[in-house]
């Protein structure tokens, strides 16, 4: 999966179910804290990103919406 922000700050999103381009500020970067990972909806559907991507789009302008999650398991190094 790629994410590609151009110096307009378009994003296009290349994956096997979506080939899509938004502006930055119409996305909101979001926590799906089931996978704890990040993610973009997009068209009822949702696009898992990495967190360097995900600062990449707030920094072009996406809503910054993620959560910090934090381990509850007494087994955790956190």
């Amino acid at each position: 999966m790629s994410v590609n922000i151009d110096s307009n700050q378009i994003c296009t999103f290349d994956t096997e179910e979506f080939n899509e381009q938004r502006p930055a500020n119409e996305l909101t970067v979001i926590t799906d804290a089931e996978k704890a990972m990040s993610a973009v909806d997009l068209n009822g559907g949702r696009v898992y990103i990495t967190e360097a991507q995900a600062d990449a789009l707030t920094v072009a302008g996406a809503v910054d919406g993620r959560k910090n999650l934090k381990a509850t398991d007494s087994d955790s190094v956190i």
